[in-house]
């Protein structure tokens, strides 16, 4: 009955992520240079309706202006605030930061668009509130933001997890597991590149909801294979795995949007990024191997005892029955949101 209870309880957790959205929600901060000394600037921030907002502000350099009174708004649980700023100058080797975010457990992406099209792109945290902006990032840099981009992304990404996790319990052997999560990396960093560039469009709601149905089919087919009951993905995981991966692609999409692609390093970025989330997904992968493996050795030492072995024989299935709730609590979820 405690296993039961531990199992209760981990799901509640997952559950109530949304109760605490407007803490792990990320904000996002876009300057875009409309002329040598002015910007358009849009601030958007997790809240629940006009005055339950976080307190966090932007500060800009001494000497920026408002160009017009600001206009704000609120709207599909977020604070968003417009405004056009001048600074005689421009802002370019001056710190912008955020007041407050040290407070918060939450991030903020920045996107900083020039003239010519060069893309910053920076993070903010608790730890770290301010940066500078600067005339154009050099390749270096674009590499090492997007790296750290895409690994933040997939250790964050719950959804994207509960899938990997799924395969390696219902895979097993290290070996298949490779060519498994080799096979969903390649997929979804085909659809990625084909959504990011443009060639490709669809629309975000459809594809979240679809992202945790994959989920729940995966789990379905755990308890499949307990039951003796193997089917194409226990055969041919790589192949579903590929399958799927083409539609999680779109959802790496939809965050790497949020930010942008700097226009004069895209093949980095892009590249960068995916290297990100397949280091992402090897750490999560060895995490859960070795999990296993550890587990593995307490129950032989405890092997003597009848009910260890039943919890350890029945700990696939019990994995798997959490991960098969908490994706279909997300699917009705994202599907009531779609028809809303």
């Amino acid at each position: 009955m405690k296993r039961f209870s531990v199992l209760f309880a981990v799901m509640g957790l997952l559950l109530a992520q949304p109760a605490r959205a407007d803490e792990l929600r990320p904000g996002y901060l876009e300057l875009r240079q409309t002329t040598p000394d002015t910007y358009s600037l849009l601030f958007k921030i997790p809240a629940r309706g006009e005055g339950l907002r976080l307190a966090i502000y932007v500060k800009l350099p001494e000497g920026t202006q408002d160009v017009g009174p600001p206009r704000i708004s609120f709207g599909e649980g977020a604070y968003v605030e417009r405004r056009t700023i001048r600074r005689d100058g421009g802002l370019t080797g001056h710190a912008v930061s955020i007041d407050g975010l040290s407070a918060t457990s939450t991030d903020v992406l920045v996107r900083v668009e020039r003239l010519a099209g060069a893309i910053q792109t920076e993070r903010l945290s608790p730890t770290k509130t301010a940066f500078v902006v600067q005339a154009t990032p050099g390749a270096g840099e674009v590499a090492a933001t997007y790296l750290r981009l895409g690994i933040e992304h997939i250790l964050f990404g719950f959804d994207h997890l509960l899938f990997v996790l799924a395969l390696v319990i219902l895979v097993r052997d290290w070996r298949r597991v490779a060519v498994t999560v080799t096979a969903f990396t390649l997929a979804h960093s085909i659809t990625l590149a084909a959504a990011t560039l443009g060639f490709v469009h669809v629309p975000s709601p459809p594809v979240e909801a679809t992202i945790a149905l994959s989920i729940v089919l995966v789990a379905v087919e755990i308890v499949n294979a307990r039951h003796g009951k193997p089917s194409l993905t226990a055969r041919l995981p790589w192949l579903v795995a590929f399958s799927f991966g083409l539609l999680h692609g779109f959802g790496f999409a939809g965050a790497l949007a949020e930010v942008g692609l700097p226009q004069h390093a895209i093949p980095v970025a892009l590249l960068f990024f995916n290297v990100g989330v397949e280091i992402g997904q090897l750490v999560f992968v060895a995490a859960v191997l070795s999990s296993i493996w550890l587990l593995r050795q307490v129950a032989s030492k405890l092997w003597e005892t009848s009910f260890v072995a039943r919890a350890f024989d029945r700990l696939d299935a019990i994995i798997a029955y959490g991960i098969g709730v908490v994706a279909a609590y997300w699917l009705v979820e994202r599907t009531v949101i779609f028809f809303a």
